[in-house]
């Protein structure tokens, strides 16, 4: 097996860890119910929160939260059934996955290559859906204070939060992270001080691990093809980007 099967079959391998069904197949969306907890050395902030998220979004969460600023106070607030908080960075990743697979379908077995340079250009479009679905999970997009207190998200929370904390869930590689900001005005200068805390995704670390196998060959195989077309006698002739095996 070459190269490229193997890189193909960890492709597809990643769907079927994916929470959600990815191109058309009959995968039952997943529901799991996490604990989440700040770090055991946090001594002033405590956030605690139970979460249940079915498939790509949060479907109920309870959260509760004691901040410096506020003593003597305990506020909690829930992510309701009714309005989900959906989970951007699973619908991205899944959106590139489904894409990378179409594309290896659209430059299968049937479909021949003239010059290696046409192998080259497909590699790399490949590499880069490939890429862009590995860091949709490990690096989540960074929101303004403003984008935050704004978002739907934030509204949709019952009941609401005072003006001067904000919420946030995302992943980050292995892990569902919920951050909390804490606002203040200090000489006319917004400051904000932020808690966290987070638990294990189960099927986060087969995916990461899926997406990191596809990337390591395909970018293994577009090396060999480098090397193999400095030769004047090679040729692509009748090869495809899913039964290359140099």
């Amino acid at each position: 097996m070459g190269d490229a099967d193997r890189g193909e079959l960890a492709v597809l391998e990643c769907c079927t860890h994916f929470p959600v069904p990815l191109c058309g197949s009959d995968t039952p969306i997943k529901q799991e119910k996490f604990i989440m907890s700040t770090a055991a050395h946090s001594t002033q902030d405590q956030v605690k929160c139970v979460v249940t998220v079915t498939g790509d979004a949060i479907s109920q969460a309870d959260i509760n939260m004691k901040a410096a600023k506020h003593q003597n106070q305990v506020h909690r607030t829930s992510v309701t059934p009714d309005a989900p908080w959906r989970i951007q960075q699973i619908q991205d990743a899944g959106n590139f996955l489904q894409l990378a697979i179409q594309f290896l379908q659209g430059h299968g077995a049937s479909n021949s290559f003239r010059t290696s340079s046409e192998v080259l250009n497909v590699l790399g479009q490949l590499i880069k859906l490939l890429q862009k679905g590995r860091s949709s999970l490990l690096i989540p997009r960074k929101k303004t204070i403003d984008e935050l207190l704004s978002s739907k998200n934030m509204k949709a929370l019952t009941p609401p939060l005072p003006g001067d904390i904000a919420v946030s869930f995302y992943l980050q590689a292995h892990k569902l992270v919920l951050a909390v900001y804490h606002l203040s005005n200090s000489g006319g200068t917004m400051k904000f001080e932020s808690v966290q805390a987070d638990c294990a995704v189960p099927w986060l670390s087969p995916v990461l691990v899926c997406f990191t196998t596809a990337l390591h060959l395909t970018h293994q195989l577009r090396d060999k093809i480098s090397v193999f077309s400095q030769f004047k006698d090679f040729t692509p002739d009748s090869c495809s980007v899913s039964t290359i095996s140099c």
